[in-house]
Order: structure tokens, then sequence, then C-alpha cells
């Protein structure tokens, strides 16, 4: 895994490139924001395709553990990915409700995560 650095408006943003999975568990869920933390990023961007399909899936609660552990934390999350796939009501709404927050968001494409984030 590579952490891309992205700063704008002061804030530092980090991205992770990966071609594997970087996000199995919640414990993976859980280092990735330590590692984040201890760098000095005040948010964070994954990619949908380095996230377990497992954390898609609300009823193993990975996703929200996950994202409490953001939201606990102070730490903005991006996730970038085509979510049309997702059929599920809960999760549409789940994904609607988070883009409602500023602390996590779904989007499409990388810059549309920049923004959000830099906001």
């Amino acid at each position: 895994m590579l952490i891309k650095s992205h700063e704008i408006n002061n804030i530092k943003i980090a991205e992770a490139v990966s071609d594997t999975l970087i996000i199995q568990s919640a414990q993976d869920g859980l280092d990735l924001l330590g590692n984040i933390y201890y760098q000095g990023f005040d948010k964070v961007i994954l990619h949908e395709k380095n996230i377990a399909p497992e954390f898609f899936d609300l009823k193993t609660k990975m996703a929200g553990e996950i994202l409490q552990k953001f939201s606990n934390y102070r730490i903005g999350l991006a996730i970038v990915g085509d979510f049309s796939k997702y059929e599920s009501k809960s999760m549409k709404d789940f994904i609607f409700e988070s883009n409602r927050s500023k602390q996590v968001n779904f989007v499409t494409l990388l810059e549309d995560a920049l923004e959000k984030l830099s906001q």
C-alpha cells in the first residue's frame, strides 16, 4: 500500500493506493486509521476496489465498526467507487445518510473526494 499525500486548504489528505485489498476486516480499518492518524493526516481517501465486499453487506457490521472509529477520531473519510451495483435498500440508505454528514462520503470520482474532504 502506498499513501499518496494531498494538501488542500491546509488540510492533509491521505489517499490509500493499492492493487490489493487494504480493508478485509474491522481490524484492518483500525490499523489504517492508526497509521494515518500518527502520520498527521486529517482525512483519508479509500477506493472501493481496496475494500472487501463484506464491508458493503451491512449485516456483517464491518462498515459500521470501521466508520465509527473514523468518526470517534474525527478523521474524515471518502470512499471512491461505483456504488450503483449495491442494490439493497439498506446500503443505499446508508450511503445517502453518510453523505449527508460531512464525516464520511461515498463518491464516484477522486476529484469529488478531494473536494468534499477539503471543506
